[in-house]
């Protein structure tokens, strides 16, 4: 069995690649070798490799940038997934995407379903509608997987933000009114696997276990990073409100997604957040 992961350089596309089951031949596919905003450079890519199964871990995640940089999140979010959904169709791979929470508009109090409404509230979150939609249009066997508050050993994330400020800093200032839920790239991966293995297809939500605010989340980055001997000092970790800390593109008050029909696909429950946490931390320390 042949699986391309598209974004193999980023966080989502390393862990893919390294969890990846033993009887999968994993095909790494920087942007160079296969540029999804470019149809021509996408239909090289499947032609030559011709995959059974393609996971798209590419995306424009710049939330903010993507304010001022309409274009090029429509670029890569939604015309690279439309060409992308195009020729997995055509080589009759499948497909295996993976979309944001942010296509919610975070005025619900419970977690959202798949088949909610969405309403996003900035670019980001739309043009990741956009490619899901497009998806879905070209290839119907395609599967969308929502996640949200992704993060991993390498790439720019939210814990590594937490980490340097917390060694540079005596004190941090942290959000503590958007609620959502920190999932591990490896933990994410796994169950892409596992949902493309069972061949399934349409809209589903994953991310670990729980609920946090970004706060919550900096507090638990600081209580384990200083356990695994990755920090020396405590920082403060205040409290702020989003008003206190305005950016260009808003953001979902509550982006918690309900995961309870990918648990049932997957045979289980999901580890809580921080346990994901703590692993990833752990690999930090051995890779130090």
């Amino acid at each position: 069995m042949k699986c391309l992961v598209i974004g193999a350089e980023g966080q989502l596309g390393r862990a893919l690649c390294a969890v990846g089951p033993a009887e999968a031949q994993v095909l790494a596919s920087p942007k160079a070798a296969c540029n999804l905003t470019d149809h021509g450079s996408v239909k090289r890519c499947l032609e030559k490799t011709r995959p059974d199964i393609v996971f798209n871990a590419a995306a424009y995640t710049a939330v903010d940038a993507a304010e001022s940089d309409a274009e090029a999140a429509e670029m890569v979010n939604a015309m690279g997934v439309e060409n992308l959904a195009r020729e997995t169709n055509r080589v009759q791979a499948r497909l295996v995407h993976v979309s944001t929470d942010f296509v919610f508009d975070g005025e619900t109090s419970r977690p959202y379903r798949p088949h909610d409404k969405p309403n996003p509230l900035n670019v980001y979150g739309r043009t990741k509608l956009e490619g899901e939609l497009a998806a879905l249009r070209w290839d119907s066997q395609a599967l969308i997987v929502r996640t949200g508050w992704v993060y991993g050993e390498i790439g720019r994330n939210f814990v590594h933000t937490m980490l340097r400020l917390m060694r540079e800093r005596h004190e941090v200032r942290v959000v503590a009114d958007q609620f959502g839920t920190p999932t591990y790239a490896r933990n994410l991966a796994r169950a892409l696997w596992t949902l493309a293995l069972q061949s399934r297809s349409g809209l589903f939500h994953y991310s670990d276990s729980g609920v946090a605010s970004w706060y919550d989340f900096a507090v638990a980055i600081q209580e384990e990073a200083l356990a695994a001997s990755l920090l020396t000092r405590k920082s403060a970790v205040i409290p702020i409100a989003t008003i206190d800390y305005p950016t260009p593109a808003r953001r979902p008050r509550f982006s918690v997604l309900d995961k309870s029909e990918t648990w049932a696909a997957l045979g289980q429950t999901g580890e809580h957040w921080r346990v994901g946490l703590r692993e990833m931390l752990g690999r930090l320390n051995t890779n130090a």
